[in-house]
């Protein structure tokens, strides 16, 4: 492939209740609601992302949340874990708040010079804390019950578990762009652009494991950085010459949007930089209020009459 990703952009998760969602993934993990929306192919549903200040490409998690979503099962052709950027000497901090949140977490671990803390949130997702040497110069999102000098930079990595390894090896070097870095045991690190938080994905190869279900608990996909339109478009053709099964090309409204699986069942995609979460409301009030692209908006009263009540948590207004 002539085109390479950058790094991360999202990952999109299946959660349960809307409302524990957004009290976990503001209040526990301080991240910022930066925009509720909807499913756009089940309006009924909400669409939350969860990021930075302005919900910057590599900063960001989602969820489809389903109150009375039936339990997913964790296994191979799914990401099974998604790993956060934090500061290093910060995962003390960190395991006692979590303690303090209620969440159960694992003892901190550290594998070359990486230090990580796992835990699930409450639907179950495997997710995880990773203070990395190289420290992350991204600027994080300021609360009070999680302050700047421990909050989330941004994705660090996933975890893409599969039963063989070489086929998602080829999409992530030749589909991708991305690097091979190493090897230890069963994982394998890939790298985009020049490495570090927000651009790795580790491949788990687990032959035993049972396949993966999604559903609540579980990831539903990740997305890929291309700068532009224009470069998504040529990547696309890019990906249909080498026999790829490609969606085409998607208005997501703050990004567009192609899709397609790795060889080993992960469901991909490739999301523009562009436009971004300030084109339909103002930075400081992002979030705030139920958002609609233009298709949608004649049918609000409708989709607000379906959507369960979201009381945002006062965390994320800033200060």
């Amino acid at each position: 492939m002539s085109i390479k990703t950058s790094g991360l952009h999202h990952v999109t998760a299946i959660g349960g209740d809307p409302q524990r969602n957004a009290d976990f993934y503001t209040r526990a993990l301080g991240l910022r609601l930066v925009k509720t929306t909807v499913n756009f192919d089940d309006p009924g549903t909400y669409h939350l992302y969860y990021g930075d200040a302005s919900g910057k490409p590599g900063s960001l998690m989602t969820f489809f949340p389903w109150k009375d979503a039936p339990k997913g099962r964790h296994g191979t052709g799914q990401a099974t874990t998604t790993s956060f950027s934090v500061p290093e000497a910060s995962l003390g901090w960190w395991k006692q708040h979590l303690a303090a949140s209620g969440v159960e977490t694992s003892q901190i671990r550290n594998s070359d010079g990486e230090e990580t803390l796992t835990f699930a949130d409450p639907d179950g997702l495997k997710l995880a804390l990773v203070a990395h040497p190289q420290g992350d110069p991204r600027d994080p999102w300021d609360t009070k019950l999680v302050p700047a000098e421990h909050a989330i930079r941004g994705l660090h990595s996933v975890t893409l578990s599969v039963s063989k390894e070489d086929a998602t090896a080829g999409m992530l070097t030749d589909g991708l762009g991305l690097s091979f870095e190493r090897q230890e045991s069963n994982r394998l690190r890939f790298s985009a652009g020049e490495g570090g938080p927000g651009a790795l994905v580790d491949v788990l190869v687990t032959p035993d494991a049972p396949r993966g279900l999604v559903a609540a608990g579980t990831v539903h996909h990740v997305a890929w950085r291309a700068p532009d339109e224009q470069t998504q478009a040529a990547w696309r053709d890019e990906l249909i010459d080498d026999g790829v099964n490609v969606t085409s090309i998607l208005d997501r409204q703050y990004f567009r949007s192609i899709y397609f699986r790795e060889p080993g069942g992960t469901l991909l995609e490739v999301a523009t930089d562009e436009p971004g979460f300030a084109i339909d409301e103002p930075l400081l009030e992002l979030g705030r209020a139920l958002k609609l692209p233009p298709w949608l908006e004649p049918k609000r009263e409708d989709i607000e009459a379906m959507l369960p009540k979201l009381d945002l948590p006062s965390e994320n207004n800033p200060r």
